[in-house]
């Protein structure tokens, strides 16, 4: 398969799974297992773990950008490749817990309310916006379009960071008020 024709084939998976994957999620964050008569556990020991899964996934992307800035080319598409499966694997826990638990809400007063919805808000949204980013980033690694993947990866790079440590940064201001 030509290299171009493989990263027009992905364009249209990488739309499809952009669009469907934040209103999966909106959807799945509505929907409670016990509203359909399944009783489950709730899955509250879930938080912490994907939490950590963003830090880990922080952690990787900057060995990742090391290798490569290092010429380590393999090492480098073994990392980002670990990063994206973190980031699934994070989805995959956040709506599971979400399925299973009753939202959590913030209780701090004062200066850090403001803080951390901005936090929040700023973290949802670009979490919404490096969908697309990563997808579209790997691709043109994958099709060997190394001037286009650079290009792209220099903006998709800081907001991934960003959505991973403000994922930790999110649980840990919220944490004090999970009910047990």
């Amino acid at each position: 398969m030509e290299k171009n024709t493989l990263e027009q084939k992905f364009n249209k998976y990488i739309v499809i799974i952009s669009i469907v994957i934040p209103i999966m999620v909106v959807l799945l964050f509505t929907v409670k297992l016990k509203d359909f008569g399944i009783n489950v556990t709730p899955l509250s020991f879930l938080p912490p773990i994907y939490a950590g899964v963003n830090g880990i996934t922080a952690i990787v992307l900057l060995a990742g950008v090391l290798a490569i800035k290092n010429g380590k080319r393999k090492l480098h598409e073994r990392l980002m490749t670990t990063a994206i499966v973190l980031s699934v694997a994070f989805l995959v826990m956040y709506v599971a817990y979400h399925m299973t638990s009753e939202a959590t809400k913030f209780g701090g007063e004062g200066k850090i309310r403001p803080i951390y919805f901005f936090i929040l808000i700023t973290h949802i949204i670009l979490s919404i916006a490096v969908i697309p980013l990563v997808l579209v980033t790997y691709v043109r690694a994958l099709a060997n379009k190394f001037d286009k993947h650079k290009k792209i990866a220099k903006i998709t790079f800081p907001i991934w960071l960003y959505v991973a440590v403000t994922g930790v940064v999110v649980y840990l201001m919220i944490s004090p008020y999970y009910v047990s």
